[in-house]
């Protein structure tokens, strides 16, 4: 991870913790405008950005408002933008734990923003720091290519002969 970093650019500031600084102002005052006192907002959450990372050019990371848990992608500031899409199509964005769909959107201030979203209404939360241990954790997942490897592979059947003639656990050699 490290080393795709650097090669993204993450030499001096980090660029994708920036934009997750700038998408955090920019949801707190969609938080105090547009959602004050909106029903569907959790009032025990506030609004953070957790995990932002460089990743194929774009910064990923989550963001976690009172009304919804999103995996966001956004172009960065100055870099390559990213292949049109029209707002609300789905685009479908690889990731190291997989393909991952997301909703192509823009916001006033930031530019190009896709979201999968995680949670939405977020009342499963008690508390802020519930919210953003779990963010920490999802974030993880999707860039961790260990999330792919398959389960491990059931026991074999229990043959009902075996088992009754005490061969239970027992695996017969193949006859030569």
């Amino acid at each position: 991870m490290q080393a795709e970093a650097a090669a993204d650019g993450l030499a001096g500031g980090d660029p994708a913790q920036e934009l997750g600084q700038r998408l955090e102002t920019c949801y707190r005052h969609i938080h105090a405008t547009a959602m004050a006192d909106v029903p569907i907002c959790n009032p025990a959450l506030g609004v953070a950005a957790t995990g932002f990372r460089i990743y194929g050019g774009r910064a990923f990371g989550i963001v976690t408002t009172p009304w919804f848990m999103n995996l966001v992608a956004s172009d960065l500031p100055g870099g390559t933008p990213s292949a049109p899409a029209g707002m609300g199509m789905t685009v479908r964005i690889g990731l190291p734990a997989g393909e991952v769909d997301f909703i192509a959107g823009e916001l006033a201030g930031i530019g190009r923003v896709d979201s999968c979203s995680l949670f939405s209404p977020v009342f499963e939360f008690a508390s802020m720091e519930a919210a953003v241990e779990t963010a920490e954790e999802a974030v993880r997942a999707f860039f961790d290519p260990a999330t792919l490897e398959p389960p491990p592979a059931p026991p074999a059947p229990v043959n009902r002969r075996d088992l009754l003639r005490g061969n239970f656990g027992k695996r017969e050699e193949p006859a030569e």
